[in-house]
């Protein structure tokens, strides 16, 4: 992951204010024009967090290239976006939530049951890296430089008899304060929704405030939240969305080149990346995680289908993201029932 941070940074420096249209040139060349860049990551837990450590690491090499570079560590992913939007960063990684503030595409990929594998995450981000798919990484003054898997998003409580949606019921769920349209599912559900943010989820969820948080699984050991399953909670096995980070770049500070370059590189680093997520992830102990029977889960797609078509109606997911993951989909599984019909 380490050589993966330190390409795509090099690049991204390299690629600022650098002409647009092929160069074959060698990449020492093709880095003339030397400069300082500054590079927002977002860890959650912050300067010596696994993420920030992986690129602080590599920044002494860049002097080879005559290349400051300037890594800022934000544990608060909100204040790293203003500070992007502010111009004080030329590209911030973040969150693909966060990422579809700013293209509605990309911020799409982690629909809910959109990708229901990470095999499906690897399809898609093989045609996003494709230079076809160019187009649909810029969006108004930003541009995405590239995905990263980020494993897939599970559902905690802290009563494991909390293993289907109508036993939600009058629970308190964590529900991320920026994205108005989580509260309103989960209170559709009937449970109650607990507006807060990445940093303070975990807290709410181990001081009991929350019965019910959604995260990664490297979540478990990262942010403790064994400590809120203690002693009868678990952890659903069944993932609602495949999450994402994603470098999220000025258009008018990287070419269009090398901004091709650094998707790329994102793509064929990508067993890298997901290596990273499983070795963080094999600490989560079996015992914790709750079977839900397969009746659950065909409801559970229904449901899901459902709330992707409302949210594409809304205008908060884009409908051509959404096809996409249809198309890939039905090519792993073809006996699903949305196959049969051409509409999603």
């Amino acid at each position: 992951m380490k050589a993966v941070l330190l390409s795509a940074l090099l690049i991204l420096a390299g690629g600022l204010a650098a002409p647009a249209g092929a160069d074959d040139r060698p990449l020492r060349e093709r880095l003339a024009d030397r400069r300082e860049v500054n590079i927002c990551i977002w860890d959650l837990v912050g300067r010596h967090g696994p993420i920030f450590s992986a690129a602080q690491d590599q920044t002494t090499r860049f002097l080879k290239y005559g290349i400051k570079v300037n890594l800022e560590p934000y544990t608060d992913e909100r204040v790293m976006v203003e500070e992007l939007k502010a111009g004080r960063c030329d590209a911030a990684l973040m969150t693909g939530m966060r990422a579809r503030l700013f293209n509605q595409y990309t911020g799409t990929i982690d629909s809910i049951g959109g990708l229901p594998t990470q095999e499906h995450l690897r399809m898609l981000l093989k045609v996003l890296a494709d230079p076809r798919s160019a187009p649909r990484m810029t969006q108004g003054e930003y541009v995405v430089l590239g995905v990263a898997p980020a494993g897939g998003a599970y559902i905690f409580v802290n009563d494991k008899r909390i293993n289907t949606l109508g036993k939600a019921a009058g629970k308190k769920v964590a529900v991320l304060d920026y994205d108005p349209v989580q509260a309103e599912m989960v209170g559709d559900l009937g449970a109650a929704p607990v507006p807060t943010d990445i940093v303070h989820a975990p807290g709410l969820f181990n001081n009991g405030v929350v019965d019910v948080l959604a995260a990664p699984l490297a979540a478990y050991q990262l942010m403790e939240l064994y400590k809120g399953m203690k002693p009868d909670g678990g952890i659903i096995d069944y993932p609602l969305a495949q999450i994402t980070l994603q470098l999220v770049g000025h258009r008018d500070r990287v070419s269009p080149e090398l901004a091709q370059i650094t998707r790329e590189l994102f793509f064929e680093s990508y067993d890298d990346f997901l290596g990273r997520v499983r070795q963080e992830t094999r600490v989560v102990p079996e015992h914790w995680f709750v079977d839900i029977p397969e009746q659950d889960k065909r409801e559970y797609e229904v449901m899901m289908r459902e709330a992707r078509q409302e949210l594409e109606r809304r205008g908060y997911y884009s409908a051509d993201m959404l096809a996409l993951q249809k198309r890939i989909r039905c090519k792993l599984d073809n006996t699903r029932a949305e196959c049969s019909d051409i509409k999603r």
